[in-house]
């Protein structure tokens, strides 16, 4: 693609992969900002190294581990989501292409969705969860190119991207060290590596499976409820 034609919310491949734009930087020398749809990892490219593609009705893909396929000929379900192809959003509504929302309620075709916007029918393609018969996966942009650990790693991303959203610490969290009693809270976080205050940096898997640090509470969701 050249720069010109790149614009956020975009669907691109990049290294065989689908991703979506989500910044165009002209003056950078890698100017296309974007996250992988599988994980959300964050990568960034030359305009000339993405390839455009509009996503259609029966095309299937990795979302955040799991497998969805896009339809356009079925009502969408409340805590389910959708995929705005089409946005025409009204003066209070906030969303715009290729965006992923989650519908708190459906009324009639139409949806709110969490983010309270109102998203009309003709406006998104419903996620279906899997890989519907007769479906096209787009996951790839030449699927002979993966390689057979690639797609093993794949079938395990949902397990792996639970694990870690479910061991991930926040700057504030609190936690007790079991062999002194000492009482150390979360100051820093640099990619998976955490920083105590105690100036030990311990990584995200290290601190969930550490025998003797044990998470007490965290103090912005305390002081959030005061």
């Amino acid at each position: 693609m050249k720069l010109l034609q790149v614009r956020k919310g975009q669907l691109v491949y990049y290294n065989n992969e689908l991703h979506k734009v989500y910044s165009v930087k002209p003056l950078a020398k890698k100017s296309v900002l974007m996250f992988r749809l599988k994980d959300m990892e964050q990568v960034a490219c030359k305009a000339e190294e993405a390839t455009f593609y509009k996503p259609k009705h029966m095309d299937s893909f990795l979302f955040l581990g799991s497998k969805y396929t896009l339809r356009e000929d079925v009502n969408a379900e409340e805590g389910g989501y959708i995929f705005i192809v089409k946005p025409d959003p009204d003066y209070m509504d906030h969303y715009s292409l290729n965006e992923f929302e989650k519908v708190e309620s459906v009324e009639g075709k139409n949806v709110i969705t969490t983010r309270q916007n109102t998203v009309k029918a003709r406006e998104f393609f419903v996620m279906v969860p899997g890989e519907e018969p007769g479906s096209t996966d787009i996951s790839y942009f030449d699927p002979s190119k993966v390689t057979e650990s690639q797609k093993e790693e794949d079938a395990q991303l949902e397990e792996k991207l639970r694990e870690q959203n479910a061991i991930k610490p926040s700057i504030g969290d609190v936690y007790l060290n079991l062999d002194n009693g000492a009482i150390a809270m979360v100051v820093a976080i640099e990619h998976e590596v955490v920083t105590l205050g105690t100036g030990e940096k311990i990584t995200f898997h290290a601190l969930f499976k550490a025998d003797n640090w044990n998470y007490l509470y965290s103090i912005n969701s305390t002081s959030s409820e005061l």
